[in-house]
């Protein structure tokens, strides 16, 4: 028997991760801002790629319906040429029944016209500005200012300043008591309840502005934890007030504002830009109702390989290493554009079988949502299920029913008493969010009740599972749903009132 070092020669197949197809796996789980990024990236690298206009993109056009247009632009513009005319003439009567000519009306405008600049709204300011506008009014000492600007850095979109006094005299070397004095005169700076360090405190200053702040306000806004917890008994027994003078109390206090930084201009949410399109259709050949699914043309990305422009390249290029650089710069400009092709047929491939599988939900809603895992698209479109999850990450569709991420339709089964049925999770969600909704404010649906009534539907449910259903779905528990309900009641109204959410904010301001 021989021991030693020696060669062995075999044969095995493995799957090589090329650079190539590295990018093709990338590029199928961008959502389109990020293609779009990664593509201008490309586009600034690579000289043989260029932006295509209108549908020459990588879009599956097929799938896509035709716009039917004029493509002349000349017989486009002497087939309106008499529309145009006719609203020339009407142009010109109304300006001469004014008592003017046209010509003279559009070169001179009237005393008596409105300026253009009267129809532009004027854009609010930030906060920012507007409290950095206030200190320059307000201060004119150097450490007043100091303090005032560092103050005017805690503030958070609410309008509220959570920096502490002592803090901020340590950072800054100063006194505590010119700390305290500068935040008093910042306090004064309208809308009223800016700088306020707590809730109290906030509200405290719009009921003084009001000139409302009596020793008895000052006892309720001490005692907010009280309104949170519906004790509605012991708060008029500290305020020293009768019950219709809380219920006046209750009502004034919900005319105030709990975030008066919110009155200004803040950055607006992006709504979702949507990757595909449902719309209902009718087949051409039996008459029934489908769906009709398409590639939003616009969140995809445009590119094209300048094929004249590689021909030219090659033909006045005479060093090795240029025309080597030429034909990569080449062949990653195609493969670019093929994977980009590959991931429109994907995602649309894909989504088509996702809405085969949940008709129902588009046309009876959440409650006939059906159970569904990646590996059933997977099967169903021989695809990976690796690859299925890639293509339905940050990818939405917009459809009758609303903007939808393609994750939203895959969810978990939950058994039902008929046997071989199985119930989505989702639509267990939304039955317990339609049973607490229709509930009665005074007698609140538990989760043992809850579990009873879905039982009675044919769903089986553990109560554990509908508490944390509910807590996901950040509905309170049926005590403090209680506890709310009779302090709407308290006021004749309906129990889910700013002035619940504001007590509660009060309990949240002090736990900070």
């Amino acid at each position: 028997m021989r021991i030693g070092p020696s060669l062995l020669l075999a044969s095995r197949q493995t799957l090589a991760m090329t650079p190539q197809l590295q990018q093709a796996i990338k590029l199928l789980q961008f959502s389109h801002l990020e293609l779009a990024a990664f593509i201008q990236q490309e586009l600034e690298k690579n000289p043989l790629l260029q932006e295509g206009a209108g549908d020459d993109g990588p879009v599956a056009e097929k799938e896509l319906a035709p716009i039917d247009a004029p493509n002349d632009t000349a017989d486009a513009l002497a087939a309106a040429a008499p529309a145009l005319a006719d609203a020339d003439d009407r142009w010109t009567r109304e300006f001469a029944d004014r008592g003017g000519d046209g010509a003279a009306s559009r070169s001179g405008q009237r005393d008596d016209a409105p300026d253009a600049l009267d129809f532009v709204a004027d854009r609010s300011c930030s906060l920012a500005a507007h409290v950095l506008e206030q200190i320059d009014l307000i201060f004119t000492d150097t450490v007043e200012r100091r303090i005032a600007l560092k103050l005017a850095e805690g503030l958070d979109e609410a309008g509220y300043c959570r920096l502490e006094a002592a803090a901020v005299a340590h950072a800054l070397g100063v006194a505590l008591e010119t700390v305290e004095r500068v935040w008093a005169r910042l306090r004064q700076i309208e809308p009223a309840g800016l700088f306020s360090r707590t809730l109290a405190e906030c509200l405290g200053a719009q009921l003084a502005e009001r000139d409302r702040l009596d020793p008895a306000m000052k006892t309720f806004l001490d005692n907010l934890d009280l309104v949170a917890a519906g004790e509605l008994a012991q708060l008029r027994r500290r305020c020293s007030v009768d019950e219709e003078d809380l219920r006046d109390m209750l009502a004034e206090l919900r005319t105030l504002d709990p975030r008066p930084g919110q009155k200004f201009e803040f950055e607006p949410i992006q709504p979702v830009a949507p990757d595909l399109f449902l719309t209902p259709a009718k087949d051409p050949e039996t008459g029934e109702e489908g769906w009709h699914i398409e590639l939003n043309t616009d969140a995809l990305p445009k590119v094209l390989v300048d094929r004249k422009y590689h021909a030219t390249l090659m033909k006045g290029t005479r060093a090795k290493a240029e025309r080597d650089f030429v034909a990569e710069r080449f062949q990653s400009a195609n493969w670019l554009v093929k994977t980009l092709e590959q991931r429109a047929t994907t995602i649309l491939k894909v989504a088509r079988e996702i809405v085969r599988q949940q008709d129902g939900f588009f046309r009876h809603g959440v409650s006939a949502l059906k159970p569904l895992v990646l590996r059933d698209i997977a099967v169903a479109t021989e695809l990976h299920e690796s690859t299925v999850s890639r293509v339905t990450s940050n990818k939405y569709i917009a459809t009758p029913r609303g903007i939808f991420e393609l994750k939203y339709f895959f969810t978990s089964a939950l058994p039902s008493r008929s046997p071989g049925v199985v119930v989505s999770s989702e639509a267990v969600r939304s039955r317990i969010r339609h049973l607490v909704g229709g509930e009665n404010a005074a007698q609140p649906l538990s989760d043992d009740r809850i579990v009873d009534l879905l039982k009675g539907e044919g769903v089986e449910i553990a109560r554990r599972t509908v508490a944390k259903y509910r807590e996901a779905m950040r509905i309170p528990s049926s005590a403090e749903r209680r506890r709310l309900g009779r302090l709407g009641m308290a006021r004749g109204l309906a129990p889910a009132l700013p002035p619940a959410v504001v007590a509660a904010e009060a309990m949240a301001g002090q736990a900070d």
